[in-house]
């Protein structure tokens, strides 16, 4: 999509400023670069406005909702700093105004110069020069003639004042900090200096601190420590938490999938596709919280500036391996983690087996406290070797951990790897069970795991597993999170992995791993059929088939979108490692099966990405119905992310295979897909044309529910046509045909629109009775995309029949939805000039 012209920009700045200002043309290059050095300055000075973000936004998008909403910030920042309005007038009184192409002309108001009883028209071009050291500040009136008193009123910029969003229910403050470990000990210096640093005063910036160590020596659990003592005092606003996984063996997290898990804590329910709207979104949604965050494992600054909320009241804790000191130019506090000394290593030893058996054995504590080289993990998993054997001397685990070779290559401390040693010790002392499912864990590509999902790779019932996974725990191997899932400490999974390469075969680990990703399959295949029962799912192919008692159990949509939404990373892992592998079944079938997840939650990033990869998948696997299905759903949100050329290029492709195949269903489906595509892009005879051709295909082979979508669009090209008794006739029928096959969602989606169309047919309150009933369906289904959407269409027909102020209630609350959902949707109705100018 091309970049948009700098004179479309200028003439929404013009208007923002009160006053049109022109003269000689210094050149756009020179004016772009006067307003590129403004906007930095003005984001310096109020970063949580997100200005530069939005001029880099406008700049590069032809989205005129992007333009009016950077024109509003700049004008209510610009009223903020006094020299700032002469400054933009001095820039843009040598560019000349212009044409705004950002409304019809219908809707632009005019001054006529030509007084009464003149015939003539006024000239179609006047040209106002302003010549020599003459400066023009301020509205200049040209009439032929005046008539009556005249007034002129100096013009200041101020920002418009914002109505407070009707109160949504009290939301509860996230609280997502890990636990603290009942054996945490050592570490009140830290903490101390920690104190301090909250205590100074701040700049106009959260309290960034950057905790860095070597893996094992307890960065995360003396963060969580931290944070959760300053508790609700310095962070009334909640606690977040995310694993950057800087150092796990899948990579980092992109900053786009952890704003999304922030910016889903904090009620949105889904994120905008592109980085910088994303980063946007946090800093407005944090800007007026006292947040505590803790950004855990972070491979470099890069991965975590982004991260970083809006707002100065914040306590920001980021952990890594790395030091970070890209972070100190951002005003980061550093603080490297050591290991604990011998008396903190003797206390932690002390508080799981007893102080009086460290009394006995003094010497023999500090040798073990000394090869685990004063790093928390190995003490603490030396020190569960000892409570399991309350009878063995210290001496003979000192003596095991000075004796057995093969340390974590990992890690060192000064020369010593002491940690593979504590826990290989450790792996030494399960029962075969839970040794088995240790090395099994360590096989798969995963960073969390299901009790369900162990039983399946172990062979064992869940009561077994369960018993297994216990153990695994009171070893201190694996932990368990809120949600009732495990996971490997770091070191912990590396060694599990190791230990599986070691005494496994390469054939056992390979049917380990086959057996997650069938595991996976089924668990999201049982969770589509139920979000989506009137879609057809393709066929799934299993290596190792699944018990149902081995697979979750939904009690309702809710539950089955939760679960997706839980395990996406692990799905997309998965897919990854079945195209790794060669599985080309596999890795398609995951990503069809994710497909209720994609369509409700609008994660576009993962969408599009996913698609990629099982569209080739299921080409190299030779499946065309599949290769198909994926370009056609790839395609839809490629059009949802505002990827019209690229989605068109996907529908056209998916068209043809399936006219060579003579799928006449297919092909339909392709047809809708780019009709939907040129609706959207305003091309509207071309998107008719192509909705007559799907919905004639879909009559002849009786897809009902296909005719039924196409009513739909065909509606909404009618309303957009200005039709609206046409667009009223397609929504009744689309109405009633969606509910011959009972597809909620869409006869809401077609009661909603219908409902509009009403209001604009028939000028009265019939259709209001529509939206109505349309808008408790979504609430209902916690769509909360389409709640706003119906809002808005309320907001729109309430303005229209004279009822303003229940349409600023209604206006209010879709402008709050769309904040959570889709903040171009948010611009464009705030720029909406029928958007009361006071709300929202």
């Amino acid at each position: 999509m091309q970049a948009v012209s700098l004179r479309a920009v200028l003439a929404l700045v013009s208007r923002a400023l009160g006053a049109t200002v022109v003269g000689e043309d210094q050149g756009e290059e020179q004016v772009r670069a006067g307003l590129d050095t403004l906007v930095a300055q003005l984001d310096r000075a109020q970063p949580e406005v997100g200005l530069r973000e939005l001029w880099q936004g406008t700049m590069s998008a032809p989205d005129s909702g992007l333009r009016e909403a950077f024109a509003a910030a700049l004008k209510s920042t610009a009223a903020q700093h006094p020299d700032t309005e002469s400054r933009l007038a001095d820039l843009l009184r040598n560019q000349p105004t212009p044409p705004d192409d950002t409304h019809h002309d219908s809707e632009s108001p005019t001054l006529s110069t030509a007084g009464p009883g003149d015939a003539s028209p006024p000239p179609s071009h006047v040209h106002n020069t302003v010549t020599g050291d003459a400066q023009q500040y301020g509205p200049v009136v040209q009439a032929g003639r005046i008539t009556g008193p005249v007034h002129l009123h100096s013009v200041h910029v101020h920002a418009a004042p914002r109505a407070a969003v009707p109160a949504a229910p009290e939301a509860i403050a996230p609280r997502q900090l890990p636990p603290i470990t009942s054996h945490f000990t050592g570490r009140a210096e830290d903490m101390g200096l920690f104190d301090r640093l909250l205590a100074a005063p701040l700049p106009d910036a959260p309290l960034l601190l950057v905790l860095s160590g070597p893996a094992g020596v307890g960065k995360t659990s003396l963060a969580t420590a931290w944070l959760r003592a300053i508790g609700e005092q310095a962070c009334p606003d909640g606690q977040l938490y995310v694993d950057l996984r800087g150092d796990t063996l899948q990579g980092a997290l992109p900053p786009t999938v952890a704003l999304g898990l922030l910016l889903r804590s904090l009620g949105a329910a889904s994120v905008p596709a592109g980085e910088a709207e994303q980063i946007s979104l946090w800093r407005s949604m944090t800007a007026g919280r006292r947040l505590a965050l803790l950004l855990d494992n972070a491979l470099t600054a890069a991965q975590a500036r982004p991260l970083i909320p809006g707002g100065t009241g914040s306590v920001v804790v980021v952990t890594s391996r790395q030091r970070l000191t890209g972070l100190l130019v951002d005003g980061a506090r550093s603080h490297v983690l050591r290991p604990l000394g011998a008396e903190a290593g003797h206390a932690l030893l002390s508080r799981v087996i007893g102080g009086e058996r460290v009394a006995r054995e003094p010497e023999a504590a500090q040798r073990v406290v000394d090869l685990c080289a004063g790093l928390p993990l190995a003490v603490s998993l030396a020190s569960a070797r000892l409570a399991s054997r309350p009878r063995q001397p210290i001496r003979v685990l000192a003596e095991a951990l000075a004796h057995e070779s093969g340390p974590l290559t990992a890690l060192h401390a000064e020369g010593v790897h002491p940690v593979r040693n504590a826990l290989d010790a450790s792996y030494d002392a399960l029962g075969q069970g839970a040794a088995l499912l240790y090395r099994r864990l360590g096989a798969l590509p995963l960073l969390t795991y299901d009790s369900q999902l162990s039983a399946h790779i172990s062979e064992l019932t869940a009561h077994q597993s369960e018993e297994v996974l216990d153990e695994l725990m009171e070893a201190n191997l694996v932990e368990d999170d809120e949600s009732g899932r495990y996971r490997f400490h770091d070191l912990v999974r590396v060694h599990a992995r190791e230990t599986a390469e070691r005494l496994d075969s390469a054939e056992s680990r390979t049917g380990t791993v086959r057996r997650a990703v069938d595991w996976h399959l089924a668990a999201a295949s049982t969770a589509q059929r139920l979000l989506t029962p009137a879609q057809a799912v393709l066929p799934r192919t299993y290596a190792y088939p699944c018990e149902p008692e081995a697979l979750p159990r939904f009690d309702g949509e809710r539950q089955a979108l939760a679960w997706l939404e839980g395990h996406r990373l692990e799905l997309v892992a998965c897919v990854r490692e079945s195209v790794a592998r060669g599985w080309h079944a596999g890795a398609w079938q995951l990503v069809d099966a994710m497909w209720p997840y994609f369509l409700n939650v609008r994660h576009y990033d993962l969408w599009i990405e996913a698609h990629e990869i099982g569209r080739d998948a299921a080409r190299l696997d030779g499946s065309a119905p599949a290769f198909r299905q994926l370009l056609t759903s790839g395609a839809i949100g490629l059009s949802a992310a505002g990827k019209l050329d690229e989605a068109l290029a996907w529908h056209e492709e998916a068209l043809d295979a399936a006219r060579s195949a003579g799928d006449v269903r297919d092909a339909g489906q392709s047809l809708l897909g780019l009709g939907a595509c040129c609706y959207e892009a305003g091309r509207l005879d071309r998107a008719e044309e192509y909705l007559r051709e799907a919905r004639a295909l879909w009559e002849e082979c009786g897809y009902v529910r296909g005719v039924g979508l196409v009513l739909t669009l065909q509606g909404e090209v009618a309303l957009a046509d200005g039709d609206a008794p046409r667009a009223v006739a397609r929504f009744e029928e689309s109405r009633r045909t969606l509910a011959s096959v009972d597809d909620a969602h869409n006869v809401a989606r077609a009661r909603a629109f219908l409902g509009r169309a009403r209001v604009r047919a028939e000028r009265d309150g019939a259709g209001l009775a529509e939206l109505r009933g349309a808008l408790g369906v979504f609430e209902e289904s916690g769509a909360v995309h389409w709640q706003a959407r119906a809002l808005e269409m309320l907001g729109l027909s309430l303005t229209e029949l004279g009822e303003p102020d229940a349409a600023a209630e209604h206006f209010g609350r879709a402008a709050a939805l769309f904040d959570t959902t889709s903040p171009k949707d948010a611009a464009r109705l705030r720029a909406d000039p029928r958007f009361p100018r006071g709300g929202g």
